[in-house]
């Protein structure tokens, strides 16, 4: 079982991200989720982090699950998350940027997300095209060595 959850939230052509105040992928940008509570499901996770980090009350049916995200440090150190998309109506009301306890929120054009120059964007770019726009669910697989991404590889599940 993974440790974690993350939550891209999607309304209309722009993603809900937080800019982190703390590691990891402290100062990028990257989406809401957490550690899972003992004895508590993925998606009771997600849901709980997404109200905890934003104020939002997703519903069950609200998240789809889109795959895991795994990665391998160093040979030394692996995790991994279970990660969910949920897309608002575009008439959703939710003010940005507004400061949380875990950083700054703020709506992101999916473009500017996605650019290959964009630095500011934790490792999202390699898997968050797909998680929009493919059906399926996928383990993306990540190994760092020296704190780069050596190799990264989408698997369908």
């Amino acid at each position: 079982m993974l440790k974690y959850t993350i939550c891209f939230i999607k309304r209309n052509d722009d993603i809900l991200m937080l800019n982190r105040e703390s590691a990891p992928w402290m100062g990028k940008w990257n989406g809401v989720g957490g550690k899972l509570g003992k004895d508590e499901t993925p998606k009771e996770c997600i849901l709980r982090e997404v109200k905890e980090e934003t104020g939002m009350e997703l519903l069950n049916q609200d998240v789809v699950y889109k795959g895991n995200v795994t990665w391998d440090i160093d040979h030394s150190r692996t995790g991994g998350m279970y990660a969910f998309m949920a897309e608002l109506p575009d008439t959703y009301d939710y003010r940005t940027p507004v400061k949380k306890a875990e950083g700054i929120l703020d709506w992101k054009k999916i473009d500017w997300l996605l650019n290959p120059e964009n630095t500011g964007v934790a490792n999202v770019k390699y898997f968050l095209e797909n998680m929009l726009f493919e059906q399926g669910t996928y383990d993306y697989q990540f190994v760092y060595e020296g704190g780069e991404v050596k190799q990264f590889m989408s698997i369908p599940l």
